[in-house]
């Protein structure tokens, strides 16, 4: 960090001559974060937190490891909810280490340019102060001994009681206290040790992890994600509510099925991922006679309730679990359906299951329903965007932070864009046809053109899908910017720095998709275009 504040090393200085003599009317006031009080400089503030409020800042920092960072969501997330200190240690650090309490809540707050990387400095400085004063301890302990040793001391012993001279028990609690101190020393040590021994471990698991990267994609598998996270995601109603009123997919979904209820009068269909069963319930009233519905999150207990509600039960056979580990009880269907499509389409990767449901269960001349997805990009010339997002951390409050600008622009986000910025035409970088893609149809490089629109400059690139159901009545649906917004919204790849773009102008460029090597969910893309090149994590 370059940002350093002058309040420990800084400020213990006892050189006379020094210019901080002149400048120290000038005291940085922090206020408190529980009450209004304003106190000069960081250490008397944590000693205000410590003292008046019973709250040990340096101890949290340590406990949850915050970074410069996560401290500042905290900072922001006290301040916005106005905690008291048993409010705040007992609050969970998923409750606010969140993007949303980056946004300062008092401006020009003290707290936002303390540096925590420092403190930790401070603190680990402090430990092994604590550490060598063993030796000193073990000095003067020594020298006590020699010194009871030379020195006899005189002992009047009357009726069981002993009587001491002032100098011997004077030694006698010298020696306790130092006795004391060494134990306590000691602790300080082994708790030092014991943390670097934690450290280590954690060392070694990350290198043995990195090793998974090593290994060649055909010997990648599903055992390198942690698929727990992904099916708890699905758990919860929240995401199954926003899934269910954008009516762009829902209705989508209904109308394929439903329009083309003769294709599937009397079949048997699969439902891939069926959460809470809406899919599986409009493909019983199409007229199939039989839908079977994975899904292995815990929805699904729920999702048989409502095919109960619905009278349903004999038409449609839930089963949790993974479909790759399930007995179906049929050799073969007629159809599947599944709302699979992630971020920027691949996201997720649902798409294996789909290919594997395909392969083994679908018969010969079945329906896939989508059986048909594009990927395509557009450029966007958002400058206010830009600014907001991606250039804000040049100057925080007068702080450079590019640090933080360097990781922001690594992840896509996903967000809605203004038609009114799109500054190019579209390229069209992949179709998948779902009859005949396999896994491997994640990692692809595409080349793309694109003709600017109008003078100004190229700040991201906006991905989006589009999806198809080829049927007698066929039904499509787009999630681009142009589009009416899906919970898919857009995928947006913020450049580094902006382009400058002449109307009438022509781009080339090439985007590469790659399946991360330890996460067979998330996605590495990387996007050259016009002597750039930009890496980003969709994970």
């Amino acid at each position: 960090m370059n940002d350093k504040h002058m309040d420990f090393e800084d400020c213990k200085s006892d050189d006379s001559g020094d210019d901080w003599d002149d400048t120290n009317d000038d005291v940085l006031l922090v206020k408190c974060l529980f009450c209004n009080e304003e106190i000069g400089g960081y250490d008397n503030a944590i000693n205000h937190l410590k003292l008046t409020h019973s709250f040990d800042l340096p101890n949290l920092i340590k406990e949850y490891q915050l970074d410069d960072y996560s401290f500042r969501k905290l900072i922001n997330y006290v301040r916005k909810n106005k905690l008291s200190p048993d409010e705040l240690v007992s609050k969970k650090r998923e409750e606010w280490d969140c993007n949303d309490y980056l946004t300062p809540i008092i401006q020009d707050d003290a707290w936002l340019m303390f540096d925590v990387e420092e403190l930790e400095d401070e603190l680990i400085g402090s430990t092994e102060r604590t550490i060598d004063t063993i030796d000193e301890a073990d000095e003067l302990n020594s020298s006590l001994e020699c010194l009871k040793k030379s020195n006899s001391y005189l002992v009047n012993a009357e009726n069981g009681c002993i009587t001491l001279s002032e100098k011997h028990f004077a030694e006698l609690q010298r020696s306790i206290k130092l006795l004391k101190l060494k134990v306590k020393q000691r602790e300080s040590a082994f708790q030092l040790a014991q943390e670097k021994i934690d450290q280590m471990q954690k060392k070694i698991k990350e290198i043995f992890s990195d090793d998974d990267c090593d290994l060649p994609k055909n010997q990648l598998t599903s055992d390198v994600v942690n698929d727990d996270g992904y099916f708890n995601t699905y758990s919860h109603f929240a995401i199954h509510h926003e899934m269910l009123t954008d009516t762009v997919r829902t209705e989508s979904y209904r109308d394929a099925l439903l329009t083309n209820s003769h294709i599937f009068k009397d079949c048997t269909m699969l439902d891939v991922g069926c959460g809470t069963g809406i899919l599986s319930m409009f493909a019983a009233k199409s007229g199939c006679k039989k839908v079977i519905s994975v899904d292995q999150s815990d929805v699904i207990y729920h999702a048989m309730d409502s095919v109960r509600e619905n009278n349903l039960s004999d038409m449609i056979e839930l089963k949790k679990g993974r479909l790759e580990d399930l007995d179906l009880g049929t050799d073969k269907v007629d159809a599947i359906v599944s709302e699979w499509m992630g971020y920027f389409l691949l996201f997720e990767g649902m798409l294996d299951t789909v290919i594997y449901a395909r392969d083994h269960y679908l018969k010969p001349g079945g329906k896939l329903l989508p059986n048909r997805c594009t990927l395509s990009i557009v450029g966007s010339g958002d400058t206010k965007r830009y600014i907001d997002y991606v250039d804000y951390w040049s100057n925080v409050y007068g702080f450079k932070m590019t640090c933080m600008k360097a990781k922001v622009i690594k992840e896509p986000s996903i967000e809605i864009s203004n038609i009114n910025d799109i500054v190019t035409n579209v390229s069209l970088i992949q179709d998948f046809d779902l009859y005949t893609v396999n896994s491997d149809c994640i990692n692809f490089t595409a080349p793309f053109e694109f003709t600017i629109k109008r003078t100004g400059s190229l700040t991201s690139i906006v991905g989006y899908f589009d999806v198809f159901f080829d049927l007698e009545n066929p039904i499509h649906f787009s999630t681009g910017p142009h589009a009416q917004p899906t919970h898919w919204k857009q995928t947006v790849f913020s450049l580094s720095e902006p382009i400058s773009i002449t109307e009438g102008e022509i781009i080339n460029g090439k985007l590469v998709c790659q399946r991360h090597p330890k996460n067979n969910r998330a996605l590495i893309i990387t996007i050259h275009i016009k002597n750039h090149s930009q890496t980003f994590y969709l994970d």
